[in-house]
C-alpha cells in the first residue's frame, strides 16, 4: 500500500519565477523511508511544505494514506492531513513542557488516554525522565527528539523531517541520525527526510530522490542512485564524481589515460563522458607519466591525491594513508573501478552495449 502519492505536483511563487515544484511525481511505500536531496534552491523544502498542507500547488494532487488532501478545487488544512512535521529548528513552543510539547497534537484525545499517549511517545525517544522540562532546559539532541516524538504522537500516516539534523554539531548529527532512524524502525513509520548531505541521504533512505531546479532527476535505492546515475547531474551530485571525455570506439572507449574496455550502444566516433570517482583511479609513480601530482589531502586512513592530466583536467585518487607523494611527482594514471563506469552522453546515462552473439548457442 502507498503511505503517499504525489501526481505532477507544480508550485509557483510568482506567476514570472520558474517553477519551485516542476511537474513532479512520486509515491512513497507504507513504512517505507524515502531521502530527498538536491542542491540549494532545487524545492526539497516546498515539497515537503506541499505535502503538509503549508503550501498550495498550482497543480497536481496530493495522496495520502489513499485520501486525496490536495488537487483541483480541494486543499484541506494540515491540521487534517495526518502527517507529522519535524522542523528545521524544531520549532518547540518555549512556554510548554515537554509533556506539553508533545501532547500538542492530541486533539481527540483527553484526560488518562492522551496521557498515555505522551508517555508512550516519550518513552520511544527515551526521554519520559524530562517530560516536566522546559525546551531551553534540554540539549539540542533532546531537543530534537521532543520534536520527533511530537511529530509521532498522533500516529500520523507520514513523518515529514526537515533536515532535522543541521543545527547539531558533526559528532551529536551522526548519533542522532542512528537514533531517529532506528526509532523510526521500530514505530514503522512511513518517512520522508530532506537534506542536502548526501551521507545522509544514503543512510537514512531506503530509497533516495535527488531533486534538480525543481525536477525529480532520479528515484531508487541507494545503491542504484550511486553505481548507476541516471543523469550527469546525479553523477555530479551523488559522490564527488570527476569527468572523464572519451571517444567511442569498436574496442571500448578511448580517453586520455588509455583505452577503457566498455562497450556502449553509441557509433564509434561519438564523444562521451566517463564519471569516475577516487576510488577508480590507480597511481603509480613513474618519470614518464602523463599525470601530475597537485595535492594530497590526509583523510586518517587515506589519502586523496589531487591529480593534474596533460589536458589541464583534474582526477582524484584515493591512496593508502602508507602512499607519501609530494607535489610535483609524475604518476601514471590509469582508471581502473572493477565495475562499468557510467557513461554520459548530452547529459543522460548511455546503455551498455548488447554483448554480440557468436552463434554458438544457435
Amino acid at each position: 500500500m502507498l503511505a503517499l502519492e504525489l501526481n505532477a505536483l507544480t508550485k509557483r511563487y510568482t506567476p514570472a519565477a520558474a517553477p519551485a515544484v516542476d511537474d513532479l511525481s512520486l509515491s512513497v511505500a507504507q513504512g517505507e523511508m524515502l531521502s530527498i536531496i538536491g542542491p540549494s534552491g532545487c524545492g526539497k523544502t516546498t515539497l515537503l511544505r506541499l505535502v503538509a498542507g503549508f503550501e498550495r500547488p498550482e497543480a497536481g494532487e496530493v495522496i495520502i494514506g489513499g485520501r486525496r488532501v490536495a488537487g483541483p478545487g480541494l486543499h484541506l488544512p494540515p491540521e487534517q492531513r495526518q502527517v507529522g512535521m519535524v522542523f528545521q529548528s524544531y520549532a518547540l513552543f518555549p512556554h510548554l513542557s515537554v509533556a506539553e510539547n508533545v501532547g500538542y497534537g492530541l486533539f481527540g484525545l483527553r484526560g488518562e488516554a492522551r496521557g498515555r499517549q505522551i508517555r508512550h511517545s516519550l518513552r520511544l525517544v527515551g526521554l519520559l525522565d524530562v517530560q516536566h522540562r522546559m525546551p531551553h532546559e534540554l540539549s539540542g539532541g533532546q531537543q530534537q527528539r521532543v520534536a520527533l516524538a511530537r511529530a509521532l504522537a498522533p500516529n500520523p500516516a507520514v513523518v515529514l523531517l526537515d533536515e532535522p539534523f543541521s543545527n547539531l554539531d558533526a559528532s551529536l548529527r551522526r548519533v542522532m541520525r542512528d537514533e531517529v532512524r532506528a526509532i523510526l524502525r521500530t514505530t514503522g513509520a512511513t518517512a520522508v527526510f530532506v537534506t542536502h548531505d548526501q551521507e545522509e541521504a544514503l543512510f537514512m533512505g531506503d530509497r533516495i530522490a535527488v531533486l534538480h531546479q525543481g525536477r525529480l532527476e532520479q528515484a531508487g535505492a541507494p545503491e542504484a542512485i550511486f553505481h548507476t546515475p541516471a543523469t550527469r547531474f546525479v553523477a555530479e551530485f551523488m559522490g564527488n564524481t570527476d569527468f572523464l571525455p572519451g571517444e567511442v570506439t569498436p574496442d571500448g572507449i578511448l580517453t586520455e589515460v588509455g583505452l577503457i574496455p566498455q562497450r556502449v550502444s553509441l557509433p564509434a566516433g561519438a564523444a562521451v563522458e566517463l564519471a569516475v570517482r577516487a576510488d577508480d583511479v590507480s597511481l603509480a609513480r613513474d618519470r614518464a607519466g602523463q599525470g601530475l601530482v597537485l595535492a594530497r589531502q590526509f583523510l586518517g586512513a587515506q589519502n586523496i591525491y589531487r591529480v593534474r592530466l596533460p589536458s589541464g583536467r583534474l582526477l582524484h585518487s584515493l591512496q593508502p594513508h602508507t602512499l607519501l607523494w609530494p607535489p610535483g611527482t609524475p604518476v601514471i594514471v590509469r582508471a581502473e573501478a572493477g565495475h562499468p563506469l557510467a557513461v554520459f552522453h548530452d547529459g543522460r546515462r548511455v546503455a551498455e552495449a548488447e554483448p554480440v552473439s557468436t552463434g554458438a548457442d544457435a
